[in-house]
């Protein structure tokens, strides 16, 4: 199809056409002529001719859809491609749309609102210079009615999303703005005393125009008019809360007039709400008995505007106090709903934040009203904990049953917000809050009557779980009566056991001070440890305890280490738990003698030994292959934490103490050695299995972050055997583990050969990988570039070889630049940053960048040209261009670059480029030529 030649025929040519395209688009069921269909239009409605058969499509005849489309056709011209119009065609053009609309002010809806779209565009294009009183003129041009009020309402939202220039935007908003109190407000507020008034919906300016009206109110809030001048249309829109069918729109323009951003600054405004949200309160108690959760959010969210957005301003308003108090007696209403969030409520999460952004207000005040207000407020917060413990209580277990997998979820994420705001209550309320829970445990566990339901049991244990980390609960004497407390309950439900097991693990560092505490509680960890249900629970609090406790934990290692070994040989938990709970081993068991450790260790380790071994027999199936690798995870795991250095050194793999002198290798080594054997017999059958081989090299790359200098006796036969098995297949994780020992023993005077040996056979096998082509190993790629960087950085000698081609390696460093892999073109940029500053020390270095320079500044060149890099690739990349300045690479490219004709890189990209690259050079270039042009930049 021609589209140009049926856009420009005659006037019967222009009528078809589009309503050919239209009934393509609405009704063939043919999807190509449709996309066809779609495609002309879209080039139709920007032509020059859209302007003549939109008028054609907007006939009262045609097809509501067909309709819509010319309405917008017209405003996409008006909006987009407003400098077409010629300046004396503007009141034509606007007298035209006003016709249509009132031709349309009886429906179909969404043709009316496209062209009353189109007038506003119109209207914001002409204001305030060709048309300076255009609302006033449409106020007066329109009856009263749904034309009137569509139009007034979508013209607040065209400006706020137009593409005006932000300059013409703020002068547009200002004209407006100045008509809404004077033009535009007493026109809604009279319609909407109509409305409240009006029982006849068929009458024209009755009740069915209220929410009309309240929708317009809203659209005039997005120009920010000043709260103090809306004051009286507010008050309406109070009132109009008690008629259900303005209710929604009612609460909508409330919250958005009370929220504005400079609502603060009209006090007095602000304290004439505080009576008419109290007078709110009647019909919020009877929505909530009715179970209208709809009404009852909406007015909770009218009450949290005025009390959340101005609580500051409200309470330095010291004379008005008690109205204050009140309004937060509302909101603590909201907090306390009946039933359970979020199957019979939805409201209650919303008030959570005023609590904090009351307390916030209160702590900023100065001394005398800051103490005032604690005297009254403190009260109030109490009365909060209780209701926030009575909202985080679980409902019935049969209840609880029914819920659904989502709204269980939304009610675990409820809790965690109530446990956020009694972290900040405690702030408030101090150690007295540790008591009152304290005493109302205890009344619960010995209440000689009626049995306590165990949801209030557990959710006083989740008030302490939720403010125990934060609170100094040294201070505190009720911690001891607690922790006697708690082997009192008695547990027969899931939710109840793991909030013990959280509440106890929340405690951990107060029974580091307090160790004679660990017998009672250590008991209930390792029982609730053989239970799959509080696997989480269990086993995190365990590791907590190791962590925290281990130099008191010596009497407790065999019971610990035979429940451990019990629930892993049963497989109890998830393979996570697993790894979890063999780092809280290695924490455990690091304080202890090294005999001690080796003892515990054979008999932990050996079941999962045998298994390994049974493992390596039998034939490759994924089973067998998840097996490996849970095996291996474990001891990976085990090792991350085993360390046996001072009590004080964080020990989750962040770096190890030595071991004392003169005890024999560490535990880690020992067992390492005497598994090597099995570990090559499994890589020698799933050496083709890159998951198999990542476990494998992450055992040893967690030994040696653990035990640094310890790891030393395992550098021998670990590299001849990682030589070999990177020989037989090249996989990333081989060079990670390279990469560990070069960071760690490449300055070791007793294994620093070895690992050069080691260095320079992983160089030899990569460079084979990129002459084959290393597009389809891309982890190769990046695991080598981070290699050859922390060669660089720890020793630059490790390079210095006859067999080591400093060419090759560059050319690897070009075609790792070209990745589409951001992280490999990351660690490229850090290669080549840490390189090129060598070239003054390390004469071969600086001969390939004197000859290979040039291709560096290409490539770089030309990823800049791709105008796709982020802005930290090109931070990284002009880092190291101005080494390149130094040895007489960037003068001679630029020059040459500047006389290619047909240059993909122009020369302002040039000249921006080398610009930023000036800017990080930390010396001036030294090989400039003063004629070029841009040797003033460089």
């Amino acid at each position: 199809m021609n589209n140009e030649h049926h856009l420009e025929g005659d006037s019967n040519s222009v009528k078809r056409t589009p309503l050919l395209a239209l009934h393509q688009l609405y009704y063939d069921p043919d999807i190509e002529h449709k996309n066809t269909a779609q495609k002309w239009l879209m080039r139709a409605q920007v032509s020059p001719e859209g302007w003549n058969f939109s008028w054609v499509l907007l006939s009262l005849d045609r097809a509501p859809e067909i309709q819509y489309f010319g309405a917008n056709a017209l405003q996409t011209k008006i909006s987009r491609h407003w400098a077409d119009i010629p300046a004396e065609q503007y009141e034509a053009l606007r007298s035209q749309l006003s016709a249509r609309i009132a031709l349309f002010s009886d429906g179909p809806r969404m043709v009316l609102t496209r062209l009353c779209v189109a007038l506003a565009s119109l209207a914001l294009h002409t204001i305030p210079d060709s048309w300076p009183n255009a609302v006033q003129d449409l106020v007066q041009c329109f009856p009263p009615g749904p034309a009137l009020l569509e139009l007034l309402t979508v013209l607040p939202e065209e400006l706020h999303t137009s593409r005006l220039p932000q300059y013409r935007k703020s002068l547009v908003r200002a004209a407006i703005s100045q008509t809404g109190p004077t033009s535009v407000f007493p026109l809604l507020l009279r319609l909407l005393d109509q409305a409240e008034n009006s029982q006849d919906e068929a009458v024209g300016t009755g009740a069915a125009l209220g929410p009309k009206v309240l929708r317009c109110f809203s659209s005039w809030l997005l120009l920010d008019i000043p709260l103090s001048e809306c004051e009286a249309l507010v008050m309406a829109s109070f009132r109009a809360l008690h008629q259900p069918e303005l209710f929604e729109m009612a609460s909508d323009a409330l919250v958005h007039a009370i929220s504005q951003p400079d609502a603060h600054r009209y006090v007095n405004t602000l304290l004439k709400l505080v009576p008419a949200v109290l007078q709110l309160e009647e019909l919020l108690r009877h929505a909530v008995q009715n179970g209208d959760m709809e009404s009852t959010h909406g007015l909770c969210r009218v009450i949290l505007a005025l009390g959340q957005n101005h609580a500051r301003t409200l309470l330095e308003q010291t004379a008005h106090w008690q109205s204050f108090l009140a309004l937060v007696n509302m909101v603590m209403y909201c907090t306390g709903i009946p039933g359970h969030y979020p199957v019979d409520e939805m409201t209650s999460s919303l008030t959570l934040t005023f609590w904090y952004t009351l307390q916030e207000d209160i702590g900023s005040m100065e001394r005398e009203r800051k103490t005032m207000y604690l005297q009254v407020y403190r009260p109030v917060y109490f009365q909060l904990v209780d209701v926030l413990l009575y909202k985080a209580q679980f409902p019935t277990d049969s209840e609880y049953a029914t819920w659904s997998s989502d709204e269980k979820e939304n009610f675990r994420i409820y809790r965690v917000d109530i446990s956020d705001t009694l972290m900040y209550v405690c702030e408030i309320l101090g150690p007295e809050l540790l008591g009152n829970w304290y005493d109302k445990l205890g009344r619960l566990l010995t209440a000689p009557t009626q049995p306590t339901a165990w949801q209030q049991t557990e959710a006083i244990l989740y008030g302490f779980q939720s403010i125990a980390e934060t609170l100094d609960v040294n201070h505190s004497d009720v911690i001891p009566g607690l922790l006697g407390l708690i082997p009192r309950i008695s547990v027969s439900n899931v939710q109840l056991a793991d909030t013990i097991m959280f509440t106890i693990g929340a405690l951990a560092e107060w029974l580091a001070d307090h160790p004679v505490m660990l017998s009672g509680v250590l008991p209930l960890v390792l029982q609730a440890l053989s239970n799959p249900d509080l696997s989480v629970s269990s086993v995190s609090t365990l590791k907590k305890i190791c962590r925290e406790c281990r130099p008191d934990l010596a009497p407790y290692a065999p019971s610990i280490m035979a429940v451990a070994q019990d629930v892993l040989i049963k497989q109890i938990h998830k393979s996570s738990q697993c790894m979890w709970l063999m780092q809280a081993l290695g924490l455990m068991l690091s304080p202890l003698p090294i005999a001690e450790i080796l003892g515990h260790l054979q008999t932990l380790l050996t079941p999962h030994i045998q298994q390994l071994e049974s493992l390596a027999e039998q034939p490759q199936t994924p089973a067998n292959r998840l097996a490996i690798i849970h095996i291996l995870g474990l001891l990976s795991n085990l090792f991350t934490t085993l360390n046996i250095g001072p009590n004080d050194t964080e020990q989750d793999g962040t770096g190890a103490m030595p071991k004392p002198p003169g005890q024999g290798p560490h535990p880690v080594v020992v067992v390492l050695q005497q598994v090597f054997q099995l570990v090559q017999k499994l890589l020698a059958k799933w050496i083709n299995d890159s998951q198999v081989v990542e476990a494998v090299c992450t055992v040893f790359i967690k030994s040696v972050k653990t035990l640094v200098d310890d790891f030393g006796p395992m550098i021998p036969q670990l590299s001849e055997m990682l030589g070999q098995m990177y020989s037989t297949v090249p996989q990333s994780s081989a060079l990670e583990l390279t990469r560990e020992l070069v960071h760690i023993f490449a300055k070791d005077p007793t294994h620093d050969v070895t690992v050069k040996l080691l260095f320079l056979h992983m160089i030899a096998v990569t460079l084979a990988v990129f002459e084959r082509g290393p597009r389809d190993h891309p982890d190769i790629v990046d695991s080598f570039m981070q290699l050859l960087l922390q060669a660089l950085k720890r020793k630059v000698d490790l390079f210095i070889a006859d067999n080591c081609d400093f060419k090759a390696l560059f050319h690897c460093g070009l075609i790792s630049l070209k990745f589409p892999e951001g992280p490999t073109v990351k660690s490229a940029c850090g290669f080549f940053t840490e390189l090129l500053p060598h070239c003054a020390t390390v004469p071969a270095i600086g001969q390939v960048v004197h000859d290979e320079g040039r291709l560096l500044l290409e490539t770089i060149l030309e990823r800049e040209s791709e105008q796709e890099e982020s802005e930290g690739y090109r931070q990284r990349v002009h880092t190291a261009v101005p080494w390149l300045a130094r040895y007489r690479v960037c003068s001679r490219l630029l020059i040459e670059k500047k006389n290619e004709p047909r240059a993909r890189t122009s020369e302002t990209k040039l000249a921006a480029f080398c610009g930023q690259t000036v800017q990080a050079m930390p010396f001036p270039p030294l090989s400039c030529n003063a004629s070029h042009p841009f040797s003033s930049i460089l």
